[in-house]
């Protein structure tokens, strides 16, 4: 069997043995004579695997009962409008702090529907100083995105929502890599796409006491509560990226855990950062080290001539899908819960070989 290494951003890489367990049960479902890409929703099967799901998600990231686990669908898009939908009602506004792409649409998208104020963003864009951080107190929630993959920008630290506004985020990228706060936080959203999945399911987890409390122009498919009193199942769930994800939720509970997924997230990214710091130049990553990314890390060559030159080298050695994003250019290594340590360290070797051929 080849297998590549895929610093993809998304979709991204998915665990070997999901893979082939998905393979072996793809036509034939553990001996029911049907696939689970043919299964009813309705069906005792597919209904057990949604639960199964749901009850791993809450025991590897240790969620509240008080809090409901939502399968939709959507993506980060669809979030950015129902986040507004949901929870602008209270009092109408909301913060936003802004430190990347993925922010600045939820805001852009949030302003529809209510009065958005942004906060600490800053040109070019940085993970803003917690103590400097400015927000006012009459809000509905405060919004954040834990991980910009785009720049490779990711919180360090919790921001602190004002007494009675909710706390939200978007953890997309970073869902199932590092521990999450309930205590602080009332609603976050994650596509599965980057580190638990394939794209067609966006996982919610939201406080039960913020539901039932949507605009008045809030559509019924936009209502968590209807939603969340359906089961999520008031439409076709997106059957199949619910079983995978079931899969990933074994994998990762066999690895060790959400804190084993950490531990090798960090030890990812410090391999690719440390090249990066050692190599007097040649190549660049100008953010505080308390704000790099452990799931995309961003960086440019100091010749630019060298891009494509990398990039063709890369691939001969399989690594590959390592161009930046359109609006950044250089390169982008995106380093999610499946990629093998020895992914990121064949990537090291890789860019410290480079370096010295070229530098």
């Amino acid at each position: 069997m080849h297998r590549v290494y895929n610093f993809a951003a998304g979709p991204g890489v998915l665990p070997v043995p999901v893979l082939q367990e998905i393979s072996e049960n793809l036509v034939d479902y553990k001996g029911q004579g049907m696939s689970v890409l043919e299964m009813s929703h309705r069906g005792a099967t597919i209904k057990a695997i949604c639960e199964e799901t749901k009850t791993s998600i809450r025991k590897l990231l240790q969620v509240p009962e008080d809090f409901e686990i939502l399968f939709l669908q959507g993506g980060g898009h669809m979030q950015f409008a129902m986040v507004a939908l949901n929870l602008l009602g209270q009092k109408g506004k909301a913060a936003y702090i802004v430190d990347g792409v993925w922010s600045k649409k939820a805001a852009a998208e949030a302003a529809r529907y209510g009065s958005i104020c942004v906060i600490g963003e800053t040109t070019p864009y940085r993970v803003p100083d917690e103590k400097t951080l400015q927000v006012p107190e009459d809000i509905s929630y405060l919004y954040y995105c834990q991980n910009e993959t785009v720049h490779g920008l990711e919180f360090n630290y919790v921001p602190k929502a004002p007494e009675g506004a909710a706390l939200v985020s978007d953890i997309s990228s970073n869902f199932m890599t590092r521990p999450v706060d309930f205590t602080a936080h009332d609603l976050v959203f994650a596509g599965a796409q980057k580190n638990f999945g394939p794209a067609g399911l966006t996982v919610v987890i939201v406080r039960k006491s913020l539901l039932g409390k949507a605009l008045a122009i809030c559509p019924t498919m936009l209502d968590y509560a209807v939603h969340a009193k359906a089961g999520s199942m008031y439409n076709t769930p997106p059957v199949f990226p619910i079983y995978v994800a079931s899969l990933v939720c074994q994998w990762i509970a066999a690895e060790g855990g959400i804190a084993e997924m950490n531990r090798r997230a960090l030890e990812r990214s410090s391999l690719i950062y440390g090249v990066i710091d050692a190599s007097d130049g040649f190549y660049i990553n100008s953010y505080r080290a308390c704000e790099r990314s452990r799931m995309n890390v961003v960086f440019t060559l100091k010749n630019p001539a060298l891009q494509e030159a990398f990039l063709q080298q890369a691939s001969e050695h399989d690594l590959v899908n390592l161009k930046g994003h359109r609006l950044l250019g250089g390169f982008r290594a995106s380093l999610y819960n499946a990629m093998p340590v020895a992914g990121a360290k064949a990537l090291a070797d890789f860019m410290q070989d480079f370096a010295h051929k070229h530098g």
